[in-house]
């Protein structure tokens, strides 16, 4: 569509914009020739969104239908996606002896280089399951996003972005929110949110 002089925006809308210009057969500024071959690829993109619509419709489903998936997605940031992976994933919790256990086997704890008694952390270790660490900092992420817009009542949260950067905040909380899956999962108790300062 460049090459016809027409751009348009990143993401869904602009993708939309310049669909609607393909499909309009009165719009002279694509080629007939071009239209048909363009006309296919917007019916392909088209079968593509209704397909990947209909699986997010059947994760949140499977998600919700079970109590111990249901849990997980009351704590900040866990939505059906995560909560499905962790349920996936995750077949027993208690093979875990804690929390911490858990959050080192998805790789959400810090590299060691300690030698003669001093003791250095490093980044995250980014060993482990990388899909669920990925999503954890994601899901860590939009929390953090909305509580630097927003505020919060965890001061766990406000004094770490007030001390570290919100990408290395999302990543302490994607460590903490793991080691609530944990808690979760195993007690099967429901998620409490914190009590405010």
């Amino acid at each position: 569509m460049v090459e016809f002089g027409m751009a348009a925006a990143i993401g869904r809308q602009g993708l939309q914009s310049l669909i609607e210009v393909v499909e309009d057969p009165a719009d002279e500024r694509v080629p007939l020739e071009a239209r048909g071959g363009l006309a296919m690829l917007a019916a392909q993109l088209r079968l593509v969104n209704e397909q990947v619509l209909e699986t997010d419709r059947l994760i949140r489903t499977n998600a919700r239908s079970t109590e111990v998936g249901r849990r997980p997605m009351e704590i900040p940031g866990v939505g059906p996606l995560l909560a499905s992976a962790l349920v996936g994933t995750i077949a027993d919790p208690r093979a875990f002896k804690t929390g911490r256990n858990l959050a080192a086997w998805i790789g959400l704890v810090p590299k060691q280089n300690s030698s003669g008694g001093k003791e250095r952390l490093g980044g995250i270790t980014k060993q482990g399951d990388r899909y669920l660490r990925q999503m954890l900092v994601v899901g860590a992420l939009a929390v953090v996003r909305y509580a630097v817009r927003n505020g919060t009542r965890r001061p766990w949260l406000v004094q770490l972005l007030a001390r570290r950067t919100p990408k290395v905040a999302a990543v302490a909380l994607a460590n903490k929110t793991a080691r609530m899956v944990w808690a979760i999962m195993t007690s099967g108790e429901r998620y409490r949110e914190p009590l405010g300062a």
